[in-house]
């Protein structure tokens, strides 16, 4: 039996007007994260007149424990379906995530093809960062759990709603997520905003130099925060990827202003 979901974790859906443009956005939240830590960027997203879907991901947003029991699939399938609702709604659906929702926003692409309008990426992970996670196929049989990654935020005052603890084979099926993205960025084609921070201590910035090596779009901006650690999207520069996301919907879908 899984724990219940925590106050703030839920996730969040929004329906355009029928007056509105015809455009849905997908938001993925990270590893061990929740919804709670991209609710003001998809508040703001639907304020602006587009569908929003911000699913919570199998295992996320109730206890770490529920984790241990769910994998990359589990993720990859939870926003492959919202993706699939979305598409059936609007015209055009853009996805954008955060951390690991930047990995399963890239994979959503690379599957979908012209599906998917455009991309929107927020110091995505692709690639371990950390030596100790060569041991991780024989370290998740012997430790359940590591010390969490959440609250990577600079700003005063403001806490992710994410786990204190990282379950280890958790992350060892996130490892094999890395390795099938990886090997198909070039399959990503779409229009792609991309904001990393200049000092993140979960995924480092060689991340989306990556990605901006091997993807094959052709439309490609890169925005560095200067401000913000790791879960950007609550952090100083979170309006600047909120303005920044809806300028970027507006000119790939020609919406005007």
């Amino acid at each position: 039996m899984t724990a219940p979901v925590l106050p703030g974790a839920e996730p969040f859906s929004h329906d355009a007007t029928p007056a509105g443009p015809a455009v849905g956005v997908l938001l993925c939240h990270g590893f061990t994260g929740s919804p709670q830590s991209l609710r003001p960027w998809a508040e703001h997203l639907a304020a602006a007149g587009f569908g929003v879907r911000l699913p919570r991901l199998p295992g996320h947003g109730t206890d770490w424990r529920d984790m241990q029991v769910t994998t990359w699939d589990d993720w990859y399938a939870e926003v492959d379906r919202a993706f699939h609702e979305l598409k059936a709604a609007y015209d055009r659906v853009f996805v954008m995530g955060l951390s690991m929702g930047g990995t399963l926003t890239l994979r959503l692409a690379e599957r979908h093809g012209a599906d998917v309008a455009g991309i929107v990426l927020v110091n995505a992970s692709v690639k371990p960062d950390k030596a100790a996670l060569k041991l991780l196929p024989v370290l998740k049989h012997l430790v359940p759990s590591v010390a969490g990654i959440g609250n990577a935020i600079n700003k005063k005052g403001v806490r992710e709603l994410a786990y204190d603890r990282v379950p280890l084979k958790a992350l060892d099926s996130f490892a094999a997520g890395w390795r099938a993205v990886r090997a198909d960025l070039p399959k990503v084609t779409q229009p792609t905003l991309l904001y990393h921070s200049v000092t993140d201590p979960v995924v480092h910035p060689s991340n989306s130099a990556l990605i901006l090596t091997r993807i094959s779009s052709t439309d490609v901006a890169e925005h560095v925060l200067e401000k913000s650690s790791h879960v950007a999207t609550l952090d100083h520069d979170a309006e600047q990827i909120h303005a920044g996301s809806v300028e970027f919907i507006r000119r790939v879908a020609e919406l005007g202003n």
